[in-house]
């Protein structure tokens, strides 16, 4: 059972690094330090006061830059490669009584798809949001996004079960718009 929570943990994790890359490190680290989070031996360095504080500045660094019209989708360039070797690194760090082999594996493909469905899924709606709005309502798809990260990472971490629910239905939501999308696409042609 113990190892099902892990794997649950590390999926609500990985999918909060889809919306913001260092919210759920940040939340993981003071999980961590305060004794909710049980981390794998290598990743001990997640739960150090010199990660909570380089997580801090790196999160504030990032939320602040999200702000910025035109620096946002600059950052959701680079933020994807990036959100997806976040979500793999969370989901390795939570997975502490799996053999090596089975570990990475669930991380790269459970927390690196995760999180790459939800970060390519979010820079589509800040393009779509940028193309209608010229970026004036960004800041309300970055507010949304930073407001998902911090309310998926604390649930992941207390209540496994609802952050794995709740991404559950994030994915399915975004795969019935993707179906739509591509119906929708074919009756043009």
């Amino acid at each position: 059972m113990n190892v099902l929570f892990s794997l649950m943990i590390g999926i609500g994790l990985s999918a909060a690094c889809g919306f913001r890359i260092f919210v759920p490190l940040l939340i993981m680290s003071i999980g961590s330090i305060s004794g909710l989070l049980e981390l794998s031996s290598n990743f001990a360095w997640i739960g150090t006061y010199t990660a909570l504080i380089v997580f801090l500045a790196a999160t504030i660094i990032e939320i602040t830059a999200y702000f910025v019209p035109w620096l946002d989708n600059i950052l959701d360039t680079i933020a994807t490669p990036i959100a997806i070797l976040a979500g793999i690194t969370v989901m390795a760090s939570c997975l502490h009584e799996l053999s090596p082999l089975l570990k990475w594996s669930l991380s790269v493909i459970a927390g690196g798809s995760i999180s790459g469905v939800i970060q390519v899924s979010s820079t589509v709606i800040r393009g779509v949001s940028t193309g209608i709005t010229g970026g004036l309502a960004n800041f309300i798809v970055a507010g949304i996004e930073i407001i998902a990260s911090i309310v998926i990472s604390i649930i992941a971490i207390i209540f496994p079960i609802v952050a794995f629910i709740v991404v559950l239905i994030v994915l399915f939501i975004i795969a019935c718009k993707k179906k739509k999308l591509m119906q929708k696409q074919r009756t043009q042609i």
